[in-house]
């Protein structure tokens, strides 16, 4: 961690930039089990991966002849399992430059400030002190509409008090990132989309791990279901791994700095180069996609290198849109909402479909009978899906042409389907417990433990308390009177029982 957080290119002034790294295994957090509870109601792209860790940075650098090395280097480094790039890039912002100036103090009234702040639930309009400010911001859930940023606004509240409103948590600048490959947009969409290998290649942390965050969001509300890594560097203990070439390149994203990566994943099939994200006062000039023959070592022009071909025709209207906006010195924040409803409703035309075919891998209703094990949901099949494509395909919500048939069929060897579809099973399995468990209320279950024996009895009350345990251990999507009912249930049949069969049963947990 030590050398992540200090660039390996002199970077003077203040820069802010975030890295990810992986967890050591057998290490234990008592609040994970906290958060765990709190990911079930967000986003799927906001839930945390209990594989890796965030790291938050603020570096400073500043000449400085009285210090041996000529220079003051410091770095304000804040952990966490979250990815709220935005949000913790701002606490950054607002204590770092005074911790620079101050002592250990200063730290520990930060500390202090934080331990105030409440739990981050999904939904809540949070207020967080710190430093004499207090930031007003809301946590999306599963439940918010795609692509709508709930601005905190309109609270009862004294918002006198209220020094800053965050209208994200997480999102970045998705226009300047992507300014640098403005015309090549639709194509890394279908890049990140499929997991395919990606180098991205800045001049600087900020600038890497920005635009490899840009990626990441691209496809949402899709889940990117690779390893990203906003700023990678040679320290980093994946280096090996990642820069081998006695294999083909992982499906990552790595976003780098070092020169010495433009020879060593020179192997790589695609790779963005790109320079000073700056927006331009003129539209921005078009880079044409480059062989990576073309890359060299050090000189490379900024563009993307690839022998990639898309499967989907080139939407020219959204560049038009977007130029329009520069020439209209339209702000970025506009320009990368265009951008982002942009990319939702590409990814949802794509993903409407599929979800419409799993949706009928689900057993009917009526298939569910309270004393059997709930049904199993049917196998995916790869041509079932593709004969659905013709009449109910993305054309339906889309107007762009092109292969859509060659892009799901790459989709679907992609670890992002392979997650997309693992969660989207699990979903659907827990649906069906709890439409089992319904199916069990609604019947006389004290009726049918007289008309059975003792033994017979003891098994369903003990399958019973099992049922109850997994409804709350997995948060089964049941209504809080189903489960009341449930335990009801369970307390007659036990008292129906002779007493020492009660005693036993009362004091009997399950596992």
């Amino acid at each position: 961690l030590l050398f992540i957080s200090f660039p390996y290119i002199g970077c003077l002034g203040d820069t802010q930039f975030c890295f990810r790294f992986r967890r050591s295994s057998g290490r234990k957090v008592s609040l994970c089990c906290f958060l765990d509870q709190l990911d079930r109601d967000l986003p799927v792209y906001l839930k945390k991966d209990p594989a890796y860790y965030y790291g938050y940075v603020y570096f400073r650098q500043v000449r400085d002849k009285s210090l041996k090395r000529g220079y003051f280097q410091k770095s304000l480094v804040l952990i966490s399992k979250l990815p709220y790039v935005h949000l913790f890039r701002t606490v950054l912002k607002q204590i770092a430059p005074e911790y620079f100036e101050k002592s250990e103090a200063f730290l520990e009234a930060v500390c202090s400030d934080v331990d105030r702040w409440p739990p981050p639930i999904p939904g809540e309009i949070l207020h967080l002190p710190i430093m004499g400010i207090i930031m007003k911001l809301r946590i999306p859930t599963y439940r918010d509409k795609p692509g709508t940023t709930q601005i905190v606004q309109n609270m009862h509240q004294a918002d006198a008090q209220i020094s800053m409103a965050l209208p994200t948590v997480h999102e970045v600048d998705l226009f300047r990132c992507f300014c640098p490959v403005f015309f090549h947009i639709q194509m890394l969409w279908e890049l990140v989309l499929l997991g395919e290998p990606l180098i991205v290649m800045a001049p600087s942390p900020s600038e890497s791990s920005e635009t490899v965050l840009a990626l990441v969001s691209c496809i949402s509300p899709l889940k990117y279901c690779s390893d990203f890594r906003p700023y990678f560097t040679i320290h980093d203990s994946e280096f090996k791994e990642y820069t081998t070439r006695t294999q083909a390149p992982p499906s990552v994203i790595l976003g780098v700095t070092n020169p010495f990566f433009a020879k060593t994943l020179q192997h790589w099939p695609h790779i963005i180069r790109i320079g000073d994200i700056k927006l331009p006062g003129e539209v921005p000039k078009q880079v044409k996609v480059k062989k990576l023959k073309n890359l060299k070592t050090l000189d490379s022009k900024p563009g993307v290198y690839t022998s990639y071909k898309t499967y989907l025709n080139k939407d020219e209207e959204i560049i038009k849109q977007l130029q329009k906006g520069v020439q209209q010195k339209r702000p970025t924040e506009a320009q990368s909402v265009i951008l982002r409803r942009y990319f939702l409703e590409l990814t949802e035309s794509f993903i409407i479909p599929l979800e419409r075919y799993v949706a009928s891998l689900m057993p009917l209703q009526k298939c569910i009978s309270p004393w059997k094990s709930p049904p199993q949901l049917r196998q995916f099949s790869q041509e079932d899906f593709m004969k659905t494509l013709e009449k109910a395909g993305p054309q339906l919500t889309s107007g762009l042409k092109g292969d859509w048939i060659g892009l799901y069929r790459h989709f679907l060897k992609s670890p992002n389907f392979d997650g997309w579809f693992r969660s989207r099973q699990k979903e659907m399995t827990q649906k069906l417990e709890a439409l089992h468990l319904e199916a069990l209320c609604n019947e006389n279950l004290v009726f049918w433990s007289q008309k059975h024996t003792e033994v017979e009895t003891v098994d369903l009350v003990l399958k019973l308390k099992n049922k109850l345990l997994q409804a709350g251990r997995e948060h089964l999507p049941v209504k809080t009177d189903t489960l009341k009912k449930l335990q009801t249930h369970i307390d007659d049949i036990i008292l129906a029982l002779p007493d020492d069969l009660q005693d036993i049963l009362l004091k009997t947990g399950t596992t």
